[in-house]
């Protein structure tokens, strides 16, 4: 399992990605899930993958090798005009893997491959765009009203999202968001762990404005965890008080 969110704000995005891969309890490694190609003044593009292991390192090999071979296709990410059209490629790219390893597999493969992708960038003279592709190669984009997409072990992250999130927060706000989310999941799934891929991405900047790793050994992400547990305990302990024995309302 993993966990990925990548968000939109007025300044630009904000991605956060962790890294580990397990098949059981005592098979656990990981894995690098944020992977980004830019032209500097140009365009940044970037894409963070959930899913079978496999699947997600066949399509970014591909991807790859697009941005380093010529092509008169004109698929390669560095060439194609749109976001949109990054995202369609990616998408079409992703069913034709799952596809492949399905019909090698045969009927027994069916349903172990899948994987899901969030693609995030700026082309020059465009809007920052973000677009969550699904197994099935179609995708979404983030609007207004769903401003932040999650792949992966998304349940124990959302709330904090839903309640802390503002389209015009800071980007420093928004890590601080995003390690908070992060910390609820680490806490509640073990199929989620250190390190952290964070990149920040400022509208019309077409590179990375902020870029780390994020360690188990890190002093900030751990006053974090550490304040954000306090500060729960501290909530909880000043709501009413519930009694067993509740006021006669006859009386």
């Amino acid at each position: 399992m993993t966990y990925c969110v990548g968000m939109v704000l007025d300044k630009g995005l904000v991605l956060m990605s962790d890294t580990r891969t397990n098949s059981g309890v005592d098979n656990i490694s990981v894995f690098r899930k944020m992977f980004s190609w830019s032209v500097p003044g140009e365009r940044i593009i970037t894409l963070m993958t959930a899913g079978n292991l496999a699947t997600t390192q066949a399509v970014i090999s591909r991807l790859e090798e697009r941005t380093k071979q010529p092509s008169d296709r004109q698929n390669s990410l560095m060439e194609l005009p749109t976001m949109f059209q990054v995202a369609a490629e990616t998408g079409k790219l992703l069913r034709e893997v799952i596809h492949e390893t399905q019909d090698d597999n045969g009927r027994l493969g069916k349903g172990r491959f899948t994987a899901s992708i969030i693609l995030a960038g700026q082309i020059k003279g465009m809007e920052p765009r973000l677009f969550m592709i699904y197994p099935e190669g179609n995708f979404i984009e983030a609007s207004f009203d769903t401003p932040f997409f999650q792949i992966g072990e998304t349940k124990y992250g959302r709330p904090i999202l839903i309640r802390g999130y503002d389209r015009d927060m800071s980007f420093e706000d928004a890590v601080k968001l995003l390690m908070v989310s992060f910390d609820s999941t680490l806490k509640a799934n073990l199929s989620v762990g250190l390190p952290l891929d964070l990149m920040v991405i400022e509208r019309d900047g077409f590179g990375a404005k902020h870029e780390r790793r994020i360690e188990s050994s890190d002093p900030y992400f751990n006053a974090i965890s550490d304040s954000w547990s306090e500060a729960l305990r501290s909530a909880f302990h000043s709501l009413p008080d519930y009694s067993f024995y509740q006021p006669d309302e006859t009386t």
